[in-house]
């Protein structure tokens, strides 16, 4: 069965897992939001090119035929795991605020809020993320990666079902800006499903970034793609983006772009039982996914039965527990001392863990103290819950790629377009990431000049043995690590087939500050996908949680998608319909 991205909502609502088709393939596998996004890749793959090679055009391609919820200014933090020396990196896709942005700076102007539009800009971290894991692991040239992504803006692509519907919900934000009505509004009206959507300054700027490489062909092919990326950060790009800031009261400088460069560092991890599971670092939350598992791996998970309510239960309250941490502590670790061997140590989980009763929900979980191994930290006063309509809704994307010499990515660019508006002369808005800060002095991640806020969008790898088993992901704000962490139990403890594990039913707690602007707090809520039976909603509901029924087939439920690499060297995909993501192998 093929899951197009064009698919509607009802279609998705007919299907179950029984149905669904495993996908699989020996020599190479993607796994991508989009089905555009996955024949990019397929096309690298083709070519010879490896898993970064795929993996990267998947990636910019996502900003082109989904930028609803990616841009290619935006951010994209990857994991890129080498066969042959065992190593994994990470690329700290996101960029800091402005030099002139700060707590005192919102405060002052903006009414203590951090509004929607130009002033929630940081620096765009989407383009020198992936030159930079092409430079380094990557076989092929940017042109030849960029290729798929450059042939799709310029000559248009059919607009899927999906991405129509989130425009049109999202009318209303577009036409607060004229550069994003002309692009996603033409003619007064939302672009519908199927219309060709052509994007030709978008086009242009990866042009630039083209014509660049080719001029420093000479000097070999990491120095050429550095060309590339410097295209975009001190060239024609740079400057449009500085001059619109400059025209709309935005904060955005040359030397804020001029100075970025990501971080490639070691990925953190930790073990469940005979997995070890890798992510990004403490700049993101990826880390809380490593909590998480570590307060769960005693319990027979197994043995409760899948879904039911008592499993259910503990999950909802690991994820409280972790999150807790993700507030107290996590934060850009340039600029916050983040306790991270403490946070990941089993002996803080064992501490942590008591704080689980079976018998009834937490209303509100505080932080621990990592330092002391304290399930409580002495002293600790919780924040003034805040509750307000929930943020809105669009956000990210995802795409892994495994080859045949075992080299995984695993990636989750991100930006949507109804945060800010759309660049002239760039084609895209640049990353609204903002909308993550904070504006209380106290929390690890308040606003600081230069300071990158904490990120969502959290790429994982698992591994046995020392060698790639599963790279995942998904978009989903909030959602992404308690989808992720459903996934991955599926296959780990339930033995399930990867795309039997992204479909199966989900439960989502929103018990805890958002991570967006203005962080709403709903305590004890869970949604529950209506495929989870009434019995079970109705004894989570017994036990405290606020129980709210999500639709059969819900898309905020996160879109996970997976390879698994078999004992044998055999890849499976699992490919979430939730949003039509796609998978492609051979």
């Amino acid at each position: 069965m093929s899951l197009d991205a064009g698919e509607s909502q009802p279609k998705l609502s007919a299907l179950t897992p029984a149905r669904a088709t495993q996908i699989m393939a020996r020599r190479w596998m993607v796994v991508a939001g989009h089905p555009l996004a996955a024949q990019a890749a397929a096309r690298i793959f083709e070519g010879g090119g490896n898993a970064v090679d795929a993996g990267v055009a998947a990636g910019i391609c996502l900003g082109v035929v989904h930028p609803d919820m990616v841009s290619v200014a935006g951010v994209a933090p990857l994991i890129v795991h080498l066969a042959g020396s065992g190593e994994t990196h990470t690329v700290s896709g996101v960029g800091p605020w402005p030099r002139r942005a700060s707590v005192e700076f919102f405060t002052r102007e903006c009414e203590g809020r951090i509004p929607v539009g130009i002033l929630r800009s940081v620096v765009p971290a989407a383009p020198d993320a992936w030159c930079t894991a092409l430079a380094l692991w990557g076989t092929r040239t940017f042109s030849e990666v960029a290729a798929p992504a450059l042939e799709l803006a310029a000559g248009g692509f059919p607009l899927s079902a999906f991405s129509a519907m989130l425009i049109r919900s999202k009318e209303a934000a577009y036409r607060r800006w004229p550069t994003s009505a002309a692009l996603y509004l033409p003619g007064g009206r939302p672009r519908a499903a199927g219309d060709l959507f052509v994007q030709s300054e978008l086009a242009g700027t990866l042009e630039s970034m083209m014509d660049a490489e080719r001029q420093a062909r000479g000097r070999g092919r990491a120095e050429a793609i550095r060309a590339a990326r410097d295209a975009f950060y001190t060239g024609r790009i740079a400057e449009a983006i500085c001059a619109f800031h400059r025209q709309e009261g935005g904060l955005l400088t040359p030397e804020d772009l001029s100075q970025f460069s990501v971080e490639v560092l070691p990925a953190l991890a930790t073990t469940f039982r005979d997995v070890e599971v890798r992510t990004c670092g403490f700049w993101c939350q990826g880390p809380a996914l490593l909590q998480m598992l570590n307060l769960l791996e005693p319990y027979d998970l197994g043995a409760l039965g899948h879904n039911s309510p008592r499993y259910l239960h503990l999950l909802a309250e690991a994820i409280k527990l972790a999150f807790a941490d993700r507030e107290g502590y996590y934060g850009d670790p340039n600029h916050v001392k983040v306790p991270g061997d403490g946070l990941l140590s089993k002996a803080y989980a064992e501490r942590r863990r008591a704080l689980i009763a079976e018998d009834r929900a937490l209303a509100e979980a505080p932080p621990g103290d990592p330092l002391g191994l304290a399930a409580v930290k002495n002293g600790w006063t919780p924040p003034a819950v805040l509750q307000s309509e929930a943020p809105g809704d669009m956000d990210t994307s995802y795409v892994a790629a495994v080859d045949s010499d075992g080299n995984a990515f695993s990636a989750t660019p991100s930006d949507p377009s109804v945060d800010s508006p759309v660049v002239p002369g760039v084609g895209c808005v640049v990353s609204p990431r903002g909308s993550q800060g904070w504006l209380d002095p106290a929390h690890p991640s308040a606003v600081a000049p230069g300071k990158r806020p904490r990120l969502t969008p959290a790429p994982a790898m698992a591994f046995k043995g020392g060698r790639v088993w599963m790279p995942f992901g998904t978009p989903g704000g909030d959602v992404q690590l308690q989808a992720m962490l459903q996934a991955f139990l599926n296959v780990a403890c339930f033995g399930m087939a990867p795309q039997e594990a992204v479909e199966a039913p989900r439960v989502t707690s929103r018990s805890f500050p958002d991570s967006f602007w203005p962080h709403p707090t709903f305590p004890r809520l869970l949604h529950v996908e209506a495929r989870i039976s009434a019995e079970v909603a109705e004894a989570l509901a017994a036990l405290g949680h606020q129980v709210e029924l999500w639709p059969e087939w819900e898309w905020r439920a996160g879109a996970v998608c997976a390879i698994v690499v078999g004992p044998d060297g055999t890849l499976m995909a699992g490919a979430d319909p939730r949003r039509g993501a796609h998978a492609i192998g051979w």
